[in-house]
């Protein structure tokens, strides 16, 4: 066995763990699992050190469990929390976790016929059946109520600065996960939980259980949670979250995001959001010491982690994306832009509309220039612009004969004009 402990412990990502844990991983393949709560149909990269977490704990040659909360997801977990979530419907929660699982295929393996193949599990799957009456007996009298109202989640919730209070439905969620842990224990020999610092206190009352009702020794590990250097929210963009799914977030997105990390930031990213080595890693920290403007970290950063989560591919056209703004592209690779990364990319960009019956008769390029967009000031403005051979459309050098086309619209509906290097303007047909 390869020591997991050792690995999250130098990568970063260890904030607490229960006495014993590293020994107990070392003598054979334990299992272990994660839980997230499907509160959408896509992952966020909020979620990712968990995965990350997963993956290690299978690299290291031991079994993944992913539990996607279906039922946990209807109550809603208070921790860090000063508000009660919205609770979601069976069939949201069932479509949700399908798609989550999917994502989760790109980083653990599911598929393959070995000993330690990642598995899907279900909290929906054990608890529906489960009556009211059979949980309070059955899981409820074994742990106190001041055992419970001794947990961090629980006593800001229930403080004087909180005005909310607590429902008895978020009350009973450290129960409910903790039954997890019992029923994982036993139907899967699952000896380990693992989760972000704020879940300590639902995942010992888990450990709990399984000692009290099954005289059994289980485990607990926890990762820090991650925070930016400039104090801003980690995972969140001025759109809100930037998320696995190439719909919610565009692949040119999500590369930018890592990309314009700090250099602080992105010394820790690397160690918790790629697989590369030790050696790697320090050897690349180094060099971005000696040159930090030219961002290698960042680079690096981004590239690892969008092939990961999206592919060569969509990382190659987020590259190229990226270089457009900075004058090295053409307008080929303008055109291959979809509608939402070209959107993207010219976010801010001044936008005036052209009718199309207009493009596709033909209009010369001092009009479009001055009268239909206000690009330029004035016609005698455009010429001497086009006399200087400093216009481009579609990053091409046009002269004063030049007519717009149907020919020249990038996705059948874009046209970009461009004075010098960094004056950008869209003209958008309709």
């Amino acid at each position: 066995m390869k020591n997991f402990i050792e690995e999250v412990t130098w990568r970063g990502m260890l904030h607490d763990v229960m006495p014993g844990t590293e020994e107990h991983l070392l003598e054979q393949m334990r299992v272990a699992y994660v839980g997230i709560d499907p509160t959408a149909d896509s992952l966020h990269i909020g979620h990712l050190v968990g995965v990350m977490l997963l993956k290690h704990f299978q690299i290291a040659g031991h079994k993944p469990l992913a539990l996607v909360g279906g039922a946990t997801g209807m109550i809603g977990d208070p921790s860090g929390k000063s508000n009660e979530r919205n609770l979601l419907d069976e069939a949201t929660l069932r479509h949700n976790q399908e798609s989550i699982k999917e994502q989760l295929g790109r980083f653990l393996d599911f598929t393959s016929d070995a000993p330690n193949a990642a598995e899907l599990v279900n909290n929906y799957d054990w608890m529906k059946n489960f009556s009211f009456l059979e949980f309070i007996r059955d899981v409820g009298k074994h742990i106190t109520v001041n055992y419970m109202m001794a947990k961090d989640s629980v006593k800001k919730r229930l403080s004087s600065e909180s005005a909310e209070g607590m429902s008895f439905t978020e009350f009973t969620y450290q129960l409910v996960q903790g039954y997890d842990f019992l029923h994982l224990y036993r139907d899967k020999k699952c000896t380990l939980q693992m989760g972000g610092s704020d879940q300590w206190g639902n995942i010992t009352t888990g450990t709990e259980l399984v000692r009290r009702i099954e005289a059994g020794k289980a485990y607990a590990l926890t990762c820090p949670l991650i925070t930016k250097a400039d104090g801003t929210k980690f995972g969140k963009s001025e759109g809100g979250n930037i998320w696995l799914d190439a719909v919610r977030t565009s692949p040119y997105k999500f590369y930018q995001y890592w990309l314009n990390t700090s250099d602080v930031d992105a010394e820790k990213y690397i160690k918790i959001f790629t697989f590369l080595s030790k050696e790697e890693i320090e050897e690349l920290t180094e060099k971005h010491r000696e040159a930090p403007h030219l961002r290698l970290l960042q680079k690096r950063l981004a590239e690892e982690i969008t092939t990961m989560v999206h592919s060569a591919e969509e990382l190659e056209n987020a590259i190229k994306a990226s270089n457009i703004l900075f004058g090295n592209s053409t307008a080929d690779d303008l055109k291959q832009l979809n509608e939402k990364t070209f959107l993207e990319v010219f976010d801010g960009v001044p936008q005036a509309e052209i009718a199309r019956d207009e493009i596709e008769a033909g209009i010369d390029i001092v009009t479009v220039l001055n009268e239909k967009t206000g690009f330029m000031k004035s016609n005698g403005e455009a010429r001497r612009a086009l006399t200087a051979n400093s216009i481009s459309v579609n990053r091409e050098k046009v002269k004063e004969d030049f007519a717009l086309s149907n020919n020249d619209l990038i996705n059948n509906q874009f046209v970009l004009l461009q004075s010098g290097k960094k004056n950008y303007f869209v003209v958008r047909v309709v």
